[in-house]
């Protein structure tokens, strides 16, 4: 497997690519009014996110986790990762401290710092271990501790998200990079059927079970997803020209 140090991410045709949908690092789109600030000037947004710092007197935590989800998104992950901190200390909301920690281990995860990302999201999980943010805890912690080295911690932390949401399509996708990596072949291949019939399909997800199906002698098969993979590649790249 090849692994693009330069992201965080699964890279293309062998499991990670950029952005990796299985991990959920990327925050959602903020909004700027066009009339004040042209939106793809990110020096004015970053100036305006500076204004909206808040004193430690007067902290609104929600619009405090908003303004570090603008931080991720123009990639100012330093910032971001201090701004989560935030949130989590003037909380006593247990699901927005869970949520920050979460994010705060994205953060880390960007700039590459496994151990401090692997801190962030075991924080995360000692709150809720059942909600929404404790699996994407989970699937995202599998993702460092794999960096790291740890890979079969990195599974147990996989399968742990699914157990916690059986309908996370992202977190059977993991399941099955993982299982596949370990030279569990015919799991894996169920593994990504999960993810595919909870609706999260796409090339990367058909690419690695076609490389599972090769795995256990289906090469008929494999071909035939690896055609469509192709495809589906062809008719993305296609778009992106019109």
């Amino acid at each position: 497997m090849t692994d693009n140090d330069d992201d965080h991410a699964f890279s293309e045709g062998q499991g990670f690519d950029d952005p990796y949908e299985g991990f959920d690092l990327e925050p959602p789109e903020f909004e700027v009014d066009p009339d004040k600030v042209d939106p793809v000037d990110s020096r004015v947004v970053t100036d305006l996110l500076d204004q909206r710092n808040i004193s430690s007197d007067a902290v609104d935590p929600g619009q405090l986790l908003d303004v570090g989800l603008e931080y991720m998104h123009i990639n100012r992950h330093e910032q971001a990762a201090e701004t989560f901190e935030r949130v989590a200390q003037y909380t006593d909301d247990d699901r927005l401290k869970q949520e920050a920690w979460t994010n705060k281990g994205a953060a880390h995860a960007e700039l590459e710092e496994w151990d401090a990302a692997i801190g962030a999201y075991k924080e995360a999980l000692n709150f809720d271990e059942e909600s929404d943010h404790a699996a994407t805890a989970e699937t995202n912690l599998a993702y460092a501790l794999w960096k790291s080295g740890r890979s079969e911690q990195a599974l147990e932390h996989a399968e742990r998200a699914v157990e916690i949401d059986p309908r996370f399509g992202e977190g059977w996708y993991n399941r099955g990079f993982f299982l596949l990596e370990r030279g569990l072949a015919d799991e894996a291949i169920d593994a990504f059927d999960n993810a595919v019939r909870l609706g999260f399909r796409n090339a990367d997800v058909l690419e690695e079970k076609a490389r599972a199906l090769e795995e256990v002698g289906e090469f008929d098969r494999a071909e035939e997803l690896a055609e469509e993979v192709d495809e589906m590649r062809e008719e993305a790249e296609q778009q992106l020209l019109e």
